[in-house]
């Protein structure tokens, strides 16, 4: 069984901005789980106008009481606390204004795995209705940016357990074909039997791991845009220079010091200020 979380909504800032937003977006206020950073490769090809880039987030997140009693003590190791890396890729389309963004975890993917893809899209200005006489007197109204946004979760909990004991029933039917004359394995026939209720009990397991997720996500996504708008206000009042005295205050609280992962971030926020200058207004963000 799969779940699937899916929402649409729209800032009301420019494409750029946005886009800027986007890649500035860690650490703010609601995102302290966030321990660090890093762009792990970031490419642009003149010809298609496209910045391709790859990134991992180190996050921390505590595991829910509910999925523990539902696993074996001690299957996440000491503690409810974990950390865990999320791999994260985008296409920006500069010509279109238009991004596409992929985020997978990459750990505990066997317990649960989790994908998020968004897709942002630059909308025209719209004239408002007139505010005087004539048409002259119309208003333009500010660029906005709609996002498009679905996560998909899925629980693969005791799926390799079940491939290995097909694949072992395939090389018992093999070699019971080789040897058809002997008689039949009752203790074979037994492990099979056994299997199956093995089967029989992982899923209602993985529909709970997958429906606490699902909840969690639900609580989780609206913080999400709330964060981007914390940067995106802060763009607005003092540009970069206040987007990056916010990431530093923002760490300072989340009590890691004034030093670590996020100090290389923060000048890597700036590399991609130049970069969003660089392109022009075609740079999208997701």
């Amino acid at each position: 069984m799969v779940k699937f979380y899916a929402a649409s909504y729209a800032y009301d800032y420019s494409f750029p901005a946005v886009a800027l937003a986007y890649f500035l977006r860690y650490p703010n206020p609601y995102s302290t789980h966030v321990l660090s950073t890093d762009v792990v490769d970031r490419s642009f090809d003149p010809a298609t106008g496209r910045l391709h880039t790859t990134r991992l987030h180190l996050k921390r997140s505590k595991i829910p009481a509910a999925v523990q009693h539902l696993l074996p003590r001690g299957f996440f190791g000491n503690g409810s606390q974990t950390q865990s890396y999320i791999l994260e890729t985008s296409t920006v389309d500069v010509r279109e204004g238009r991004m596409e963004t992929v985020s997978r975890n990459l750990e505990w993917t066997g317990v649960l795995s989790v994908m998020e893809k968004q897709v942002y899209r630059r909308v025209a200005p719209l004239a408002a209705a007139p505010v005087g006489d004539g048409l002259a007197s119309r208003a333009v109204l500010p660029e906005r940016t709609e996002v498009e946004s679905a996560v998909t979760l899925k629980s693969r909990l005791g799926e390799a357990r079940r491939l290995k004991r097909r694949r072992d029933a395939a090389a018992a039917a093999a070699a019971e074909d080789q040897r058809a004359a002997e008689p039949e394995d009752e203790g074979s026939a037994k492990q099979g039997g056994g299997g199956f209720w093995k089967t029989w009990s992982t899923i209602p397991i993985q529909r709970s791991i997958e429906l606490i997720a699902f909840r969690r996500t639900e609580g989780s996504q609206p913080k999400a845009k709330e964060g981007m708008k914390v940067v995106l206000e802060r763009l607005r009042q003092g540009g970069i220079v206040a987007v990056l005295d916010g990431m530093s205050k923002d760490h300072l609280q989340a009590g890691r010091g004034s030093h670590g992962p996020w100090k290389e971030q923060l000048s890597q926020g700036a590399d991609a200020m130049v970069t969003v200058q660089h392109e022009g207004d075609g740079f999208l963000d997701s």
